[in-house]
């Protein structure tokens, strides 16, 4: 092999290297690094120093997608249930088409807080973050939907931090014929 030849093969290998090894922005990726995740949704993203993050999906009534450090981080609601909507396994439930729409007007695209309970793993067996989603304005939407009779109060093993308002929430909402507890809508 000649020089000229040896010298043009290492270059475009040197080339090759570099392409594969830095992102759009010219920074290196660390592809062995186990928790490295890149989504094109959140390429543009900009990490959060602040406790805000931004909802970008609505899976049902009691579960959704925020962007965390850049990444999708699915949520789920703790203290609360809402009748299945997504479920393989299960039909649509009664109410479940309501309470999946009220949660998507209410936080898609919006800036919420996550609160974790102590009282609860952070985790979900299904690698679901546990929290209360907490508005701009401080209300906590997870009580929010019990009152307005979108959910019921859900206890999963152990108590947790707002289990007598929500039970209190709920048994308001029954007795006012909020949503699913209205007479004649889940009969």
């Amino acid at each position: 092999m000649s020089k000229k030849r040896a010298i043009s093969s290492i270059i475009s290998i040197l080339f090759i290297l570099i392409v594969v090894f830095l992102d759009q922005n010219g920074k290196v990726l660390d592809k062995f690094d186990k928790n490295y995740e890149r989504s094109f949704y959140f390429e543009n993203c900009e990490k959060n120093s602040t406790q805000l993050f931004d909802v970008v999906d609505v899976s049902d009534g009691d579960t959704i997608t925020i962007s965390k450090d850049c990444k999708p981080t699915t949520v789920r609601l703790i203290g609360i249930d809402t009748p299945e909507t997504v479920d393989p396994r299960k039909p649509v439930q009664c109410f479940g088409k309501e309470a999946s729409e009220y949660t998507k007007i209410n936080l898609k695209g919006k800036k919420v807080q996550i609160e974790t309970d102590e009282m609860q793993n952070t985790y979900d067996k299904y690698g679901r973050l546990l929290g209360y989603v907490i508005l701009e304005d401080g209300t906590n939407f997870n009580q929010r939907l019990i009152e307005e009779g979108y959910a019921h109060e859900y206890t999963y093993k152990t108590p947790y931090r707002y289990q007598k308002e929500f039970r209190t929430a709920q048994a308001s909402a029954k007795d006012n014929e909020k949503g699913l507890w209205a007479i004649g809508v889940c009969e």
